[in-house]
């Protein structure tokens, strides 16, 4: 009997299983459809012997001290400050727009405070942000906004950016200084030896037994156990019962060059022209060595395995059905970014997971003089 069932190996079903594994001694059956642990962020060598990321580029930052250090017990680290350019008008510029960014396109020469003063008289009123058009409008205007963001959120989503909740561009800042950093976090990092070794350490506890290639309809009825932690699509969990949640998802075209390098920066990003919407050089973000480079060519699709929830108003009501039912389901524990319908970055599902372990801590006791557990009934949504 396997005091849980975790579903799905990624960051949170890993996360949860290395600290009911450490910190209560409790068996855990950890299984993954795939063929492998680690989810998305999972890497390997190709057969020229050169690190990828199999499902695209995955960069780990955050300005969480508490999760930095609680990963670093599983990895040592490699620096790594991601940069992006932007092909706009046949030539490769910064992305977040920045300082350079508009100096470049328009031949200018402008400084940081004549550039604050060059977005404000580009900017449009809007009076109240809705949309993912609403935020770049009104801060850049919409001729920046056509250029970098319309189409390769038409290409990313399958809608337009006046569609999707303000949530998809308020990700991704403006700058007037020269900072071409693609993130600002106070912690930027790539494991030392790629994700998946990490995660092999995370869930190397002998408590934890990994299955992969193992889907949850076919074993929840046969192997005993006494609660679940599920990590999967809820929709799909509960049967459909009020429809599929929508998402998007990506396919993509891993390539070797016969060449030491191909792009100046690790990602580049296609908003004007291509069917792809961007391309990855892996040797930037790993530090390898080597003759020859990979690449992965990145194409959006509206069929696959589920990536990205679409974030629009009525596929929040719908997700909202599944969440009252998964409220009210005994022994079960909905975490991550499929369970719980919401983009997370890696940092903020292992926070997700962490804070998920805390209140199981709270609502099934361990009595420390049997190391039993004493039960509590709880239901739980991670949030």
């Amino acid at each position: 009997m396997y005091d849980w069932l975790i579903v799905g190996a990624g960051y949170a079903g890993s996360v949860l299983a290395e600290r009911l594994a450490n910190e209560r001694n409790e068996r855990i059956l950890l299984i993954d459809r795939r063929h492998h642990i680690g989810g998305n962020a999972y890497d390997r060598y190709d057969e020229d012997g050169l690190l990828i990321h199999q499902y695209g580029p995955h960069i780990f930052h955050t300005n969480a001290k508490q999760i930095f250090d609680y990963l670093s017990r599983f990895t040592q680290w490699r620096f790594y400050e991601h940069r992006v350019l932007a092909e706009v008008d046949g030539m490769q510029v910064p992305i977040p727009i920045n300082l350079d960014t508009v100096n470049r396109l328009y031949g200018l020469n402008l400084t940081s405070e004549q550039l604050q003063d060059w977005f404000a008289e580009r900017a449009e009123r809007v009076d109240q942000i809705r949309t993912s058009e609403d935020v770049v409008v009104s801060t850049v205007g919409r001729e920046l906004y056509e250029k970098f963001f319309r189409g390769y959120t038409r290409k990313q989503w399958g809608l337009d950016p006046s569609e999707l909740d303000k949530s998809v561009t308020s990700r991704v800042p403006t700058r007037t200084n020269r900072d071409d950093r693609y993130f600002g976090d106070e912690f930027q990092f790539m494991p030392k030896h790629g994700y998946t070794r990490m995660f092999e350490r995370m869930v190397s506890h002998p408590n934890i037994h990994v299955m992969t290639q193992t889907d949850y309809a076919d074993i929840k009825h046969v192997i005993p156990h006494r609660r679940v932690i599920y990590t999967g699509p809820i929709d799909e969990y509960f049967g459909f019962r009020f429809g599929k949640l929508p998402y998007r998802s990506l396919r993509f075209e891993h390539v070797t060059l016969d060449k030491p390098w191909h792009q100046s920066v690790g990602v580049v990003n296609y908003p004007q022209t291509n069917d792809y919407t961007r391309i990855t050089e892996y040797k930037h973000l790993t530090g390898q060595e080597h003759a020859k480079t990979a690449l992965t060519y990145e194409y959006p699709s509206s069929e696959g395995d589920p990536y990205y929830p679409i974030p629009k108003p009525e596929n929040q009501e719908l997700f909202k059905k599944y969440e009252r039912l998964a409220l009210a389901t005994q022994n079960v524990w909905f975490v991550g970014r499929l369970a719980t319908y919401r983009y997370y970055n890696m940092d903020q599902i292992v926070g997700q997971a962490l804070a998920t372990f805390r209140r199981i801590n709270e609502a099934l006791p361990v009595d420390a003089d049997t190391s039993t557990v004493r039960v509590v009934p709880s239901t739980a949504l991670a949030s």
